[in-house]
């Protein structure tokens, strides 16, 4: 396992006032002959139907030289870890938690957003002084 990101510990209270269950601190994902760690799963109770929403969190902070450098690790963790659990685990989605602040300077410029939408990477923007969830994207089901 790594060094906990710097926003760890909000992103999990974000969650957790948001009405998720943090189910696993970190979430293993054991396939085959490779064993990796995401940060956080968490499940809710979904109230339209029996059941249960699940989800895997990839948090990270872009405190680095480069947000691009940081950015280029994060996606190669993030399809690693995806690849993984539409295997081991397909009900549940994973996401790439980042800061509010974050997300409005580096998330919103054209290029991040054409390479976040192409690879499709669901993301999660926190506040992270509050602890709150601030938006929740799933680029899959936006339009260019």
């Amino acid at each position: 396992m790594g060094t906990r990101d710097i926003i760890h510990d909000p992103v999990k209270r974000a969650l957790i006032k948001s009405g998720w269950e943090i189910t696993a601190d970190p979430l293993v994902i054991d396939y085959d002959d490779l064993m990796v760690f995401a940060d956080l799963a968490a499940d809710r109770p979904l109230a339209a139907q029996r059941g249960t929403e699940r989800i895997a969190v990839e948090i990270k902070s872009f405190v680095g030289m480069s947000a691009v450098r940081d950015f280029e690790f994060a996606i190669g963790q993030y399809q690693l870890y995806r690849s993984l659990l539409e295997v081991t685990d397909p009900a549940r989605m994973l996401f790439l938690a980042v800061s509010e602040a974050i997300f409005a300077e580096f998330f919103e410029r054209p290029a991040i957003r054409l390479v976040v939408r192409r690879y499709q990477i669901a993301c999660i923007s926190v506040d992270v002084e509050r602890e709150e969830v601030v938006r929740w994207i799933d680029w899959r089901n936006i339009e260019p």
